[in-house]
């Protein structure tokens, strides 16, 4: 099967891996990376493309015969890149640009919410300074009238770094002003206390089904501090989620979700990611993606051990209530992301990357997330085929690499993507370090 994956980050490079990795000997899989990155590179062909111009991404599906083409990142899909490619008959894992909405816009994601009844947080969307007030007033204080923060969401599309999550009112009301300014409205919602979790559940327009449970990281200091990012780390299972937490997922999330959009005649087909805090009165929706996220996928990924070819093509096809289940590892794993000099605030590009060999020389698996490679003068030479005699390895973005690894437990992962990340270099490079601590330590208690 010909399978093209659309993206050029560790989500993408993890999807990859785990295709590659799981593929039926008998019947090989033809991937293909568009546009990819030098890590891609070496698992799939990769090609040029503008990912978010669906007439270029349905002209290269053609070209190539993709059978199957999966969307990484979201802009495409709001762009509406999947109703370009299923309108050319292209089976295609991820959501038409109306379901993609429920990533799209918070304000609409609150709506198909209520309406499905599904468990959140109470929120209210603010147009204007006076509705900002009314709405920070409403949310400042807990149930048992205990002070809590604030919680300011972007309407749109934020990279993962549009929520503000403060106990300074002056900083809500600034974001808020600023969200407003840039999109005509904001979204305030009261505070959910709680651990979080991940949860994926594949859609195929009427059936849903989980993936196992991730958590991740956001804020990019130790101990939670410091500005949100796109994610510092994460780790999969989760020894803390009560069991059968995921069917529960499905049955008071996932499947009402499913049910509403298509009452709505606007079917979800692709990843629902389901971003949950851990209440006291039981799971409440925080946000959801329309995608696999990153990097907790990559964790929850690195666990599989039966092939994920089929159940993507199932979910793409409508036929997801046939297929078979996914099987994992009993083992751990977790994920530490190298992120460049000045992230997240002003990365800088450009650090030449050593190491990475010998990180997966101990088991580990190394994701690319933001790399490019140059020649000795500092030219670009590509991921996608070039032939530069002696190209170097350097950080492109903010988030530069994953190093996944696994173990018997989360402290034994722990150590395996530490250790592994200890032997790659990056001037200037950073990571949190304590991604899974806790966990490990058992004290995360509901």
């Amino acid at each position: 099967m010909k399978i093209l994956v659309i993206g050029t980050g560790g989500r993408e490079h993890g999807i990859l891996e785990a295709l590659r990795r799981t593929q039926d000997p008998a019947h090989p899989l033809e991937l293909f990376a568009a546009p990819g990155n030098p890590g891609m590179a070496q698992l799939a062909e990769c090609r040029a493309v503008d990912a978010a111009s669906p007439a270029a991404v349905v002209a290269l599906a053609q070209e190539l015969g993709a059978e199957l083409v999966v969307v990484g990142p979201e802009a495409p899909l709001v762009a509406g890149v999947a109703d370009a490619l299923r309108d050319a008959g292209v089976p295609t894992l991820g959501p038409d640009q109306a379901a993609a909405r429920l990533e799209g816009s918070k304000a609409f994601a609150k709506e198909v919410m209520a309406a499905a009844q599904v468990p959140t947080a109470q929120a209210r969307t603010c147009t204007d300074d006076a509705t900002v007030a009314e709405a920070l007033d409403a949310f400042a204080t807990s149930g048992a009238g205990t002070p809590v923060p604030w919680v300011v969401k972007a309407d749109g599309l934020a990279g993962g770094k549009g929520v503000v999550v403060t106990t300074d009112r002056a900083e809500a009301e600034q974001h808020a002003t600023d969200c407003i300014a840039k999109e005509g409205q904001v979204v305030i919602e009261e505070y959910l206390d709680g651990p979080e979790a991940s949860v994926f559940c594949l859609l195929d327009g009427i059936t849903a089904r989980a993936l196992p449970a991730a958590q991740d990281f956001k804020r990019a200091g130790d101990g939670d501090l410091g500005p949100n990012t796109g994610g510092m780390g994460a780790y999969s299972p989760l020894p803390w989620a009560p069991e059968g937490f995921e069917d529960e997922v499905v049955r008071t999330v996932a499947q009402p979700v499913a049910d509403e959009m298509a009452r709505r005649g606007t079917p979800f087909v692709g990843v629902l990611y389901v971003g949950l805090a851990l209440t006291a009165a039981g799971p409440r929706v925080v946000e959801f993606n329309v995608r696999f996220g990153d990097p907790d996928s990559q964790a929850v990924l690195a666990r599989l051990t039966s092939p994920l070819a089929p159940l993507l093509l199932a979910a793409a096809t409508g036929s997801l209530s046939d297929a078979a289940d996914l099987t994992f590892a009993d083992e751990s794993a977790v994920v530490v992301v190298l992120a460049a000099d000045g992230y997240p605030v002003s990365p800088v590009p450009g650090g030449q990357l050593t190491g990475i060999a010998e990180a997966e020389a101990r088991g580990a698996v190394v994701l690319h997330a933001g790399t490019r490679t140059e020649d000795a003068s500092g030219d670009l030479a590509s991921g996608a085929g070039t032939t530069n005699r002696s190209p170097r390895l350097v950080a492109a973005g903010g988030r530069v690499l994953d190093v996944v690894a696994r173990g018997a437990d989360l402290a034994h992962a722990r150590h395996n993507a530490y250790a592994a990340l200890s032997l790659i270099d990056l001037p200037g490079g950073w990571a949190r370090t304590d991604i899974a601590a806790d966990a490990a330590a058992g004290r995360i208690v509901l």
